[in-house]
């Protein structure tokens, strides 16, 4: 069945050869989309004909957002938690401990509600691709568990067990690597795509770079690819690491170095930067000014999670970054969309190219520019299309 999507006000296609700039833009547009693929794009008053036809009535279309970093799998809450940092306690990473002890209690309905509760969120508002990461388990069962949760609602699963030491290996975090290296990768890799990391010297609960590498070899040799949580808390390794093994993507970015930014130009690894964290702690934002200046792929996403950051709307994201990262509204929306992609090398989607997923963002908004400057306002949902 083919679809005519028509009375596009202004489409984002991410495809300069389709449109100007950057995005690609096309006004006064139309798609059509064959199987669940992009088909064609042009001018509206040049649209072939079609089986169905779905009109936007002027509003903007843009490809679905690509949330690259999520942390979906989990019970329990932590508005206290929010509260004592909107007071003044400083994060450090130690909360997750709660969060871990309430998944490990829960049962699998209840972990898999809360997880399909939190994607529908995010499809109705214009997300069409996330990650899911696991990472508040942290025993070969739970990891295990959290993956195949997860694996029931995208593709993109991450097996996050060096997500912080857990209490029962408080003072033998290397016995914990040795676990999460061995027997927890074993059990997990069948269920994962990629292997992530918490390399954060500055955090008492995360890992050292020598131990970051020892989980990321390991899952590189188990056939996953590699993603890192890096420099949210201060310097550290975490992105020079993820550089010199060919992450797909290093996560925070917060605190760089020139050699870090450097690194990150001279490389294929994308800079994913996370500004609901920043907002939800009142840490410092990334530069993502010096990094889309010095030439770095930079992605956007939510990393939604239920202490740093509960929030599953990349539109706050783009809006945050417009605001308090310095990037144009055009750079946040490719960062959300085409950059998502990169961050999980995929090009299949973050684009409407012929053969691209028919992934379609709609707002009720004439432009992409409303994102960040309408900030708040419920504009993006995602298009459902007959058949």
């Amino acid at each position: 069945m083919s679809t005519l999507v028509t009375g596009i006000g202004e489409l984002v296609t991410n495809d300069g050869s389709l449109g100007e700039g950057p995005l690609g833009l096309v006004p006064d547009a139309a798609l059509v989309v064959e199987d669940g693929a992009v088909a064609w794009v042009g001018p509206a008053a040049a649209a072939p004909a079609a089986d169905a036809r779905v009109d936007v009535e002027g509003r903007a279309v843009l490809p679905g957002f690509v949330d690259s970093h999520a942390h979906l799998v989990f019970a329990g809450e932590r508005s206290a938690e929010f509260e004592a940092r909107m007071s003044g306690v400083p994060y450090d990473g130690g909360g997750i401990a709660s969060t871990v002890r309430a998944t490990r209690e829960a049962g699998d309905d209840v972990l898999r509600a809360r997880l399909r509760e939190l994607v529908a969120e995010m499809r109705a508002q214009g997300t069409t691709t996330v990650e899911v990461k696991s990472g508040y388990g942290l025993t070969a069962a739970d990891e295990e568990r959290a993956l195949r949760l997860a694996g029931e609602v995208t593709a993109e699963t991450t097996f996050l067990g060096a997500h912080v030491v857990p209490a029962e290996y408080a003072g033998r975090a290397s016995e914990y690597v040795a676990l999460v290296t061995g027997p927890m990768l074993a059990a997990c890799a069948p269920h994962a795509r990629w292997v992530d990391v918490f390399c954060e010297p500055a955090s008492p609960h995360a890992f050292d770079g020598d131990a970051s590498r020892a989980v990321l070899v390991a899952g590189r040799d188990a056939g996953l690819g590699l993603r890192v949580h890096g420099n949210q808390l201060g310097p550290g390794p975490g992105v020079q690491l993820a550089v010199e093994l060919g992450a797909a993507s290093v996560d925070h970015c917060t605190y760089l170095t020139g050699a870090d930014v450097d690194a990150l130009a001279s490389g294929t690894t994308v800079a994913t930067l996370l500004p609901g964290v920043e907002f939800s702690t009142r840490q410092p934002y990334p530069d993502a000014r010096r990094l889309l200046d010095a030439g770095v792929t930079v992605a956007l996403a939510t990393d939604c999670n239920p202490g740093t950051c509960f929030s599953s709307s990349m539109a706050l994201c783009v809006a945050l970054a417009v605001r308090e990262m310095r990037m144009t509204p055009a750079e946040a929306v490719w960062a959300a969309t085409a950059g998502g992609a990169a961050a999980l090398r995929r090009t299949d989607v973050g684009h409407l190219g012929i053969g691209a997923r028919a992934d379609l963002c709609v707002l009720a908004a004439p432009s992409y520019r409303h994102l960040a400057y309408r900030p708040g306002v419920p504009l993006a949902r995602t298009l459902e299309l007959p058949g």
